[in-house]
């Protein structure tokens, strides 16, 4: 994790869902989209992850009736992921930390349905391929977008039309609140739905390809993500109720 030496730094800790070992990072895309958040941000925090088998009763007496993602910011519990990722963009801002927020608002809007019609998706006959089509238009909007170029891409001066965007990112070549929301979401979708579904995102989608392998560069994503078993045994009941 990226360090920030400063001595008015917050105090942070960050509680996950824990993995089947009860140790490791467990299957939650809001759990890793808050871990993407404090990582981009590069400030110190500390992670621990929770077992939701078996609760630590000092966790139970912290959050009662609080399952993770949730926070201790300088010993004030937040408990809401969507509250908690506006008060940390609010809070750790600019100039000591990165804005994390996009600048275009279709950056959070185009996968906002994508999960949706994957969780339809899995958990329907594979045989109706209605659902399979749904998350197939939803993949084809996100690729549109990505590879459509943005405003800030287009030069006003140039002879040439930018035609294909070769950003890396939803809302350019930086991670954004945006991204933290969609990755861990796609990232299931690859691993679930090839397992159970023997889905595999098309070749075709050239801009979600380069999106996903861009992201599988950068430490924030590939070192929050769950291991695969995890996201696997996380959707078997779904898969095998199915059935």
């Amino acid at each position: 994790m990226a360090l920030r030496r400063s001595n008015k730094a917050p105090n942070i800790e960050l509680f996950i869902k824990a993995g089947l070992d009860g140790e490791n990072v467990g299957n939650c895309p809001f759990c890793q989209r808050l871990f993407m958040v404090l990582w981009l941000k590069g400030v110190k925090f500390t992670v621990t992850t929770v077992d939701m088998k078996k609760k630590p009763d000092e966790l139970k007496d912290l959050a009662p009736g609080t399952n993770p993602p949730f926070l201790l910011y300088n010993g004030e519990l937040k408990t809401d992921f969507l509250k908690i990722e506006e008060f940390l963009e609010q809070t750790l801002a600019p100039p000591s930390y990165p804005r994390l927020s996009p600048l275009n608002k279709e950056s959070f809007d185009v996968g906002s349905d994508i999960f949706a019609k994957f969780s339809a998706f899995i958990k329907n006959n594979p045989a109706n391929k209605n659902h399979e089509k749904a998350l197939l238009r939803e993949f084809q909007r996100l690729d549109d977008y990505l590879n459509s170029p943005l405003p800030e891409e287009i030069d006003p001066n140039s002879t040439e039309d930018l035609l294909v965007s070769n950003r890396k990112f939803l809302d350019g070549n930086q991670l954004t609140l945006a991204d933290c929301n969609l990755l861990p979401k796609l990232h299931i979708i690859k691993i679930a739905a090839k397992k159970y579904c023997d889905f595999d995102i098309p070749a075709q989608f050239t801009g979600v390809w380069r999106y996903l392998g861009n992201a599988y560069e950068r430490d924030e994503f590939k070192h929050t993500c769950p291991a695969n078993g995890e996201i696997e045994r996380a959707y078997l009941s779904v898969a095998c109720k199915r059935k």
